[in-house]
């Protein structure tokens, strides 16, 4: 395996990049050509790059690691933990553990941290980079980050409703009846493509800011510019999609979906807080998850946090991971040195702060 180093995204550029996305296990959105150059642009552009490829004998690419120096001696992969819910080596699946050895192994002399976020548990990225870590003498730590709550679809809405647990079954049926007694004219809309999606985009706006306190601090200037570049260009390849509940006074609460690999991912939110009483979140989401269910979507993702109302559709959280490789400790005591550490700590982390709410 070859490894080399770049500082720009452009080295390897749009096409071979997006290819080797979909050669992975993950195929995240957020590991996505448009998104990580959108990200840097937004968040990292005058920082140094560490673009990382493993290339295989052939001069096959087998794996990416692109990182950003986010202090002197910190590398951090691309992506931000605030803004990507799934992120981890790109690596052809099966390969995964070669190209890490790769990696460590060129890496070896380097007084350097590297730390990636938001890892799915199950990625070799967790389950064995400690051992490979601490095979080239270095010290590899995971942590449960966050989890994503994650529903299974069946065939069918009837089914779904069927599976509930009576409660929340009851509570979804009251919610949606008595916003339709109190506003018989709600409709869930659903704008796809690029022109739909960048239309109505300042809808969503509006009402994320207006959601709660936090909410506007989260969108500023800067992450309003890289939602609307990067939500529209992944809207442009049928990866994303803007939901609404609208109504005679205007829309009362809204969504962005992304979509991959069978999959339907929650990933931000807004809501009118005049109109919290009618929970208009949760009665656009079950129209959300109904419509998955029927497009034939295998799974619905609620995406990082672990909200309360997420729960009340039943799903099963997944954790993701927080992965620290770094040098091995300075030496203990007098005449003795700490060897390399392999850990999995199954402890949460500090989780960022949630981005959605009903």
């Amino acid at each position: 395996m070859k490894v080399q180093t770049q500082d720009r995204l452009e080295a390897v550029g749009a096409a071979a990049w997006d290819a080797l996305v979909d050669a992975t296990r993950l195929r995240s959105p957020f590991l996505r050509w448009t998104w990580q150059r959108e990200w840097v642009r937004a968040f990292a552009a005058d920082a140094r790059l560490e673009v990382r490829t493993v290339e295989d004998a052939e001069g096959r690419l087998v794996a990416i690691l692109p990182l950003w120096e986010a202090a002197p001696g910190v590398l951090r992969a691309v992506g931000g933990a605030d803004v990507s819910d799934y992120l981890d080596l790109i690596a052809r699946a099966g390969l995964e553990e070669e190209a890490w050895t790769a990696l460590l192994a060129a890496r070896a002399g380097e007084r350097v941290t590297w730390e990636l976020h938001a890892v799915p548990a199950a990625s070799p990225s967790v389950t064995a980079l400690p051992r490979l870590a601490g095979a080239c003498g270095l010290a590899a730590r995971v942590e449960v980050e966050e989890r994503c709550p994650v529903l299974t679809l069946p065939a069918s809405w009837d089914v779904y409703l069927a599976g509930l647990g009576g409660k929340h079954r009851h509570e979804l049926g009251r919610k949606t009846r008595r916003l339709e007694r109190e506003r018989p004219e709600a409709r869930a809309t659903c704008c796809e493509g690029a022109a739909a999606v960048e239309a109505r985009l300042g809808d969503f706006l509006a009402l994320h800011r207006r959601s709660r306190v936090g909410k506007a601090r989260f969108m500023d200037a800067r992450m309003e510019a890289f939602f609307r570049r990067a939500v529209v260009a992944l809207a442009a390849r049928g990866g994303a999609r803007l939901w609404f509940l609208d109504t005679a006074a205007g829309p009362i609460a809204t969504f962005i979906t992304l979509e991959w690999d069978g999959t339907v991912g929650l990933y931000n939110s807004g809501f009118h807080p005049e109109h919290a009483a009618l929970s208009p979140g949760v009665v656009l989401l079950a129209h959300l998850v109904r419509d998955a269910i029927a497009r034939g979507r295998r799974r619905f993702d609620f995406l990082r946090g672990e909200e309360r109302y997420k729960y009340e559709f039943e799903p099963v959280p997944e954790d993701v991971c927080r992965v620290r490789i770094a040098p091995p400790a300075p030496a203990a005591s007098s005449g003795e040195r700490e060897g390399p550490r392999a850990s999995v700590v199954p402890s949460r982390a500090a989780p960022p702060a949630p981005r959605t709410a009903p």
